[in-house]
């Protein structure tokens, strides 16, 4: 379980930390900031497999995901007395990302990029670089849990009361988490380093014409449906057979009374059949309309054999009808049995059916002066947090 996700200075996020519960749904108004939340996830779960800095450069660059408004306000600017304008900056450039632990068994993570130094001159000088990076146990960095330690290319693991130095430096495009996961010397660092990488992302399946999804495809156990829904029929069939199949009846029947979903194969290949009531054929998944396609994927996705620690869901409403809605979000109230759950939706509807979940703890932007902050929360519901220093 994670307690908090903080981020600071990626697009409009200058200072943000969202508290997480076993489901937490994070909404707002169009603009608010809700898919920017949603992006810094999908970075701090690109760190576990290498690709954070490719990442960022595929956005832009640091230069074009750093907050673009002042370092601080001044109380004449909230007030509006006086225009916003740069302030005389006080922090070096940093774009930093991390999240805590919910028990002290738990392990927390933070990173700090920023860009290199002016000297020496180098053709690679807006490439962004790894400036300092921890773990550590619970939901607070603190002197007594950190774990793990790394700033610039050298990197130190606790031993006892004391630290041991790495020999080896670390590259600064590259994290700790790739280049030193020793199950030896540094096994809390291996152990997150799976855990982020079992994170699953999920956001606007494909429902075209041409979807993937759509088509006869090759059959294999598949416990965990692909990112573009290509191998739904496999997914299905595997729930059905090594996984929860009068769960994935109910589901089809919740969404549609009367209706049910099949697997033909054929030879190596699956396909997607639905029968549903007054037909006297199924459907194909060929035939079927977006909304349906749509759900039967959220059915494979979220009914998975194979639950990760944690699922992130990025407008799971899109293309579905609103009467499609509460059963989605009894679906999704299903899986927050299994996985920590983020879904980030603007659709009243689902976050009425997702409100008397267990565990629930909802999040509603808002933006002010070109920055996200949390609206429906004081301070006290906050978690503290600490970013290590540079």
């Amino acid at each position: 379980m994670l307690s908090a996700l903080a981020i600071a200075n990626y697009r409009s996020l200058r200072q943000l930390t969202v508290p997480l519960g076993r489901l937490t749904v994070v909404t707002g108004a169009n603009g608010s900031g809700k898919s920017s939340v949603y992006r810094a996830m999908r970075l701090l779960a690109d760190i576990a497999n290498g690709g954070v800095i490719r990442s960022l450069v595929r956005e832009g660059g640091l230069s074009s995901t750093l907050w673009a408004g002042p370092e601080s306000f001044s109380a004449a600017m909230l007030r509006g007395e006086m225009p916003v304008q740069g302030t005389r900056r006080n922090e070096p450039v940093a774009l930093k990302l991390g999240f805590a632990g919910a028990e002290s068994e738990d392990f927390g993570y933070a990173i700090d990029i920023g860009l290199p130094p002016p000297i020496p001159s180098t053709a690679f000088s807006r490439d962004p670089q790894i400036k300092h990076e921890a773990i550590w146990s619970g939901p607070l960095l603190r002197p007594s849990t950190q774990l793990v330690d790394r700033k610039g290319g050298a990197l130190r693991l606790r031993e006892g009361k004391g630290w041991q130095a790495v020999g080896r430096p670390i590259p600064a495009f590259a994290s700790m988490m790739t280049e030193h996961a020793d199950p030896r010397d540094a096994p809390e660092m291996l152990t997150l380093r799976e855990q982020m990488r079992s994170w699953r992302f999920y956001d606007h399946f494909r429902s075209d014409a041409d979807a993937p999804a759509r088509l006869p495809q090759l059959g294999t156990y598949t416990p965990v449906l692909a990112n573009d829904g290509a191998d739904l029929a496999a997914a299905l069939q595997t729930i059905r057979e090594i996984g929860d199949g009068e769960a994935l009846d109910r589901a089809v029947d919740d969404a549609f009374p009367g209706a049910r979903v099949e697997v033909e194969a054929e030879g190596d290949r699956f396909q997607t059949l639905m029968h549903q009531h007054g037909l006297l054929r199924p459907l194909t998944a060929a035939e079927l309309s977006d909304g349906t396609l749509r759900y039967l994927l959220w059915i494979a996705a979220l009914l998975t054999p194979r639950p990760p620690a944690l699922l992130v869901l990025n407008e799971p409403e899109t293309s579905l009808h609103p009467d499609l809605l509460p059963a989605l979000g009894r679906l999704i109230a299903q899986a927050a049995r299994q996985s920590q759950v983020i879904v980030v939706s603007h659709a009243a509807r689902l976050i009425a059916a997702l409100d008397d979940s267990e565990g629930l703890q909802p999040v509603v932007l808002e933006k002010q002066f070109g920055e996200t902050r949390i609206a429906n929360l004081d301070m006290s519901e906050i978690p503290r947090w600490e970013w290590p220093a540079r």
